[in-house]
C-alpha cells in the first residue's frame, strides 16, 4: 500500500481528464490523475476540435502543438456539412441535411479542426506530466470519503492489486459516461435516458475514395443497407474510415450480430459496390443517451465530460464541451487553492456548467432527430447553429454581475457583444508590433480593459486588487495605450464607450461592464471583483 497527498487528483484520462490536468498544470497546481485503462486512446474517436476549443489549447500555450497535428487542411471537410446518401457511389445524388457555421475570421483567433483523440490525447498526455501531473494508467477507483478539509480516495492497481491511497484537496471525476465516481457519490441522472445504439466499424476501404469523388463532409448517411442507417465520417484526416451504424436491441439485435462478415456486407451495401474491397480493423459498441447530472459538484468532487452530462454525438459537442468544463473548473480551482479565489467561486462550476450541459445536450437531441427524420417543425425551429452552441453560450452565475437569473443559456442568433456571461469578443490589436486578438489577453488573471478616456478606471483597478487580492491586469486600448487597435473599435465591440471599462475573468468571459465613466469607480470594480472572484456571494 502507498499513500499519496496532492492538490488535486483527477479520474480519467480522456481528453477531459488531460485537459485538467495541463490546465492546472498551466497554473501551477500538482495533480493525480488515475486512469483504469492501460494507455490513451488507440482509435480516432472525437475527431472534431471546435474553435472554442483550440482557442483554449491556445490560452494554455500548446495551440500550435495541436494545431501541428491537422492532416492537410481539414476545413473544407466542415464546411460539406452533414449529407445524406442512398449509397456512397451516388455521392453526386447527396442530400445536405445541415450546413452549420462552425468559426470566422471576425469571430475568432482559431479555427475547428479534426484530429482523433489517439493523436491529440498524446500531446495533451506530455504537458499534463510537463506540468507536475503524476499519471497512473491502469488504476482503478475504488472508494472516496470526504471531511471539512479533504478528500480520501482508495485506488488499486489493475495489474498488481497494490492500493494506493490518495489524500487531495479536490477530486475531478472525469471518468466518463459510466462513471465510476459518480456512482460512488450517488448522484442522479435527468433525460430521455438511450436514444439508439449504434457500432462503430474502423476500417480501410480503398476504393471509397474514388466513389465519393473527393466530396468533403463531417459526416454522409447511407441508407441503403437494410434496416440501417449509417453515418460515415473521417474528419481526422487518415485511415481509417469510421462508419456506424445502428442497431435495435429492442427488436433482439446486439453487438454480437456485427461479425466482421456482416461489417463487410453493411459497408458494400452502404456504398452501392459488392465487391468493395473493405478491411475491418476494430469494432466499438455504444449507446447514444441523453442524460446530465442533477449537480456537477459534492461537496469537494466534481464531475466533468460524460461523467457529468452525456448526449448523442451530433454536433460533435461531446469531448468539446467536457474540455471547457475541465478548463472553467481548473482556473476556479486553481484560484482558490492559491488563496486568490473566494469559496464561492467554486459554487459557480455547478451553476454555469449545468445550465450550458443541458442545453447543449438538448440540441444533440434535436440534430439527432432531423438527421434519422423524426423532426417535426418545433423541434426544426428549436435547433440553433453550431457556432451559437460552441462559442455564443452564456453563463449565469453569482459571480456574473448584470445577467438575469432566467436568461437564455442559448439565443437564436450569435451575439458577442460583451454582454456579461458571454466569451469576450475577438479584436484584432497590436502589442509591440506584433498582431494578437483580445482573446490573448486572459489565462492567469483578471483583465480589466478600458480606452483612451479610462484613466479612472486604471487608477480603480490597482485599488481594486489591493483591497481584494486578487491579482488584476488592467490594459488600456488606445493609440497611445498598452495596446493598440488593429482595424477594429475595441468599445464599439464591447458595447461600451470610450470612458467605459469591461472586466474579463481568467476564461476570456465578461464578468461585468460599465458603460461608460462613473464617479464611484473604485467601489464599483472593487465589487465586481470581489464577487467574481468568489470573495462575495
Amino acid at each position: 500500500m502507498s499513500t499519496v497527498e496532492v492538490p488535486v487528483l483527477i479520474v480519467g484520462a480522456g481528453p477531459v481528464g488531460l485537459s485538467a490536468a495541463l490546465f492546472l498544470g498551466r497554473h501551477g497546481i500538482r495533480t493525480l490523475l488515475v486512469e483504469k485503462r492501460s494507455g490513451t486512446s488507440r482509435l480516432p474517436r472525437a475527431p472534431g476540435l471546435q474553435a472554442r476549443t483550440m482557442e483554449l489549447f491556445r490560452a494554455a500555450g500548446i495551440g500550435a502543438d495541436i494545431r501541428a497535428l491537422e492532416m492537410g487542411d481539414s476545413h473544407p471537410y466542415f464546411e460539406g456539412g452533414i449529407i445524406r446518401v442512398n449509397t456512397y457511389a451516388e455521392i453526386d445524388d447527396a442530400e445536405v441535411l445541415e450546413s452549420p457555421s462552425l468559426d470566422g475570421p471576425g469571430i475568432s483567433p482559431e479555427r475547428v479542426m479534426g484530429c482523433g483523440q489517439d493523436r491529440y490525447e498524446v500531446v495533451l498526455t506530455e504537458y499534463a506530466r510537463q506540468g507536475g501531473c503524476d499519471l497512473r494508467f491502469g488504476t482503478q477507483l475504488e472508494s472516496i470519503e470526504q471531511d471539512d478539509q479533504g478528500v480520501t480516495a482508495i485506488a488499486r492497481d489493475r495489474e498488481t492489486g497494490e492500493v494506493l491511497t490518495v489524500r487531495a484537496k479536490y477530486l475531478i471525476g472525469a471518468d466518463g459516461a459510466s462513471s465510476t465516481t459518480r456512482d460512488l457519490l450517488g448522484v442522479r441522472r435527468e433525460g430521455r435516458g438511450a436514444v439508439f445504439h449504434a457500432m462503430s466499424i474502423y476500417f480501410r476501404a480503398p476504393e471509397l475514395e474514388n466513389l465519393l469523388k473527393g466530396r468533403k463532409f463531417i459526416l454522409c448517411y447511407a441508407t441503403a443497407a437494410p434496416g440501417v442507417s449509417m453515418g460515415l465520417s473521417r474528419l481526422h484526416g487518415r485511415d481509417p474510415w469510421l462508419a456506424a451504424p445502428i442497431y435495435f436491441p429492442e427488436k433482439g439485435e446486439g453487438p454480437e450480430d456485427f461479425t466482421d462478415e456482416r461489417c463487410v456486407e453493411l459497408l458494400r451495401a452502404g456504398a452501392g459496390k459488392a465487391d468493395l474491397d473493405v478491411e475491418v480493423m476494430a469494432k466499438v459498441p455504444w449507446e447514444g443517451a441523453q442524460l446530465v447530472a442533477e449537480t456537477f459538484r459534492v461537496g469537494r468532487v466534481f464531475l466533468a465530460g460524460d461523467a457529468a452530462h452525456v448526449h448523442p454525438p451530433a454536433g460533435g459537442f461531446g469531448a468539446n464541451t467536457g474540455i471547457h468544463d475541465a478548463h472553467n473548473l481548473a482556473w476556479k480551482l486553481a484560484a482558490v487553492l492559491g488563496g486568490t479565489g473566494g469559496p464561492a467561486l467554486l459554487d459557480t462550476y455547478d451553476a454555469e456548467r449545468r445550465r450550458v450541459g443541458r442545453a447543449m445536450a438538448e440540441q444533440a437531441i434535436i440534430r439527432n432527430r432531423i438527421r434519422h427524420g423524426y423532426a417535426d417543425e418545433a423541434t426544426r425551429a428549436a435547433m440553433v447553429d453550431d457556432i451559437i452552441i460552441t462559442l455564443g453560450y452564456r453563463y449565469i452565475s453569482s459571480g456574473i454581475l448584470g445577467v438575469e437569473p432566467d436568461a437564455a443559456v442559448l439565443t437564436p442568433a450569435l451575439v458577442l457583444d460583451g454582454k456579461p456571461g458571454t466569451r469576450a469578443p475577438h479584436v484584432p490589436l497590436r502589442r509591440d508590433g506584433e498582431r494578437i486578438s483580445t482573446i490573448d489577453l486572459f489565462w492567469d488573471r483578471f483583465v480589466l480593459l478600458t480606452g483612451s478616456s479610462g484613466t479612472a478606471w486604471t487608477e480603480a483597478a490597482e485599488r481594486a486588487a489591493k483591497q481584494t487580492g486578487v491579482p488584476l491586469r488592467n490594459y488600456v486600448i488606445a493609440e497611445d495605450g498598452d495596446l493598440r487597435p488593429d482595424g477594429v473599435d475595441w468599445a464599439t465591440a464591447y458595447d461600451v464607450s470610450p470612458g467605459g471599462a469591461v472586466l474579463v475573468r481568467p476564461d476570456a468571459f465578461v464578468a461585468w461592464r460599465s458603460a461608460g465613466a462613473v464617479t464611484d469607480a473604485d467601489e464599483m470594480l472593487a465589487g465586481a471583483l470581489a464577487r467574481a472572484s468568489g470573495h462575495r456571494s
